[in-house]
């Protein structure tokens, strides 16, 4: 039997978290556990609660959906985060991912779009590629690299490194494996290493890690590749 997914959902319009709720109860994996309408609200719920995902809006009164993300993180809930926005604006998702968010879905995103990305963050994936995303790591990469980034680099052997790189194009475990001829279940070590030794929450972060440190660079991912990244690992 399919374990039920619990979704705490915050926005500050009612019509928008009725609208959310009604999308999400129609999953047959997926249960509503509550709703807030402030960020100091959604702190609240999910401590209280503790579901496995909440749908965190960026723009909320008394605390923006990131401050309320990075509370979260730093009392060390599990709970998982999938922002939602109607901002398409880069500097939210880099806040967002900087402050432990899995992942970055506009709000006009479909029925099957909303409760795949859940799932996914759910299940302890991130989601890596939306345009959205991909344009800020581009752009952020451009910048000087912090020294923090570029030292804990080198806590990480060359086989890591290749790990870290083929992680920050959007590649499944399954696909670095093919790439570097190693098992599956060899690669799932090496990423448990480095977000180890990096003190880093997921896959997300190995990625903003990546171009921080220029282990990747603009345009890597979809000349690696051949093709678009996949929407979510």
């Amino acid at each position: 039997m399919t374990s039920m997914i619990s979704v705490l959902i915050a926005d500050d319009q009612d019509l928008v978290r009725e609208g959310l709720r009604m999308l999400l109860e129609a999953e047959p994996d997926i249960t509503v556990a509550g709703e807030a309408g402030t960020g100091i609200q959604a702190v609240a719920a999910a401590r209280r609660l503790d579901p496995d995902v909440v749908l965190m809006d960026v723009r909320m009164p008394d605390m923006d959906g990131i401050e309320a993300t990075a509370q979260l993180i730093r009392v060390g809930s599990r709970v998982r985060i999938l922002m939602l926005t109607t901002f398409d604006l880069d500097k939210y998702v880099y806040q967002a991912m900087r402050a432990g968010a899995s992942g970055f879905l506009l709000k006009d995103a479909s029925r099957g779009q909303l409760a795949t990305a859940i799932r996914t963050v759910a299940a302890g994936g991130a989601l890596l590629a939306p345009p959205i995303t991909r344009r800020l790591v581009e752009d952020f990469c451009r910048r000087p690299p912090p020294g923090s980034a570029a030292a804990g680099a080198a806590q990480l052997s060359q086989r890591e490194l290749d790990v870290v790189q083929h992680v920050a194009q959007g590649l499944s475990n399954a696909e670095i494996a093919g790439r570097l001829y190693l098992s599956e279940a060899t690669v799932k070590s090496h990423v448990a290493r480095i977000l180890a030794k990096l003190g880093l929450r997921d896959r997300v972060q190995i990625v903003i890690f990546a171009y921080e440190t220029g282990i990747t660079r603009p345009g890597e991912a979809t000349r690696a590749a051949g093709r678009e990244p996949p929407a979510g690992r």
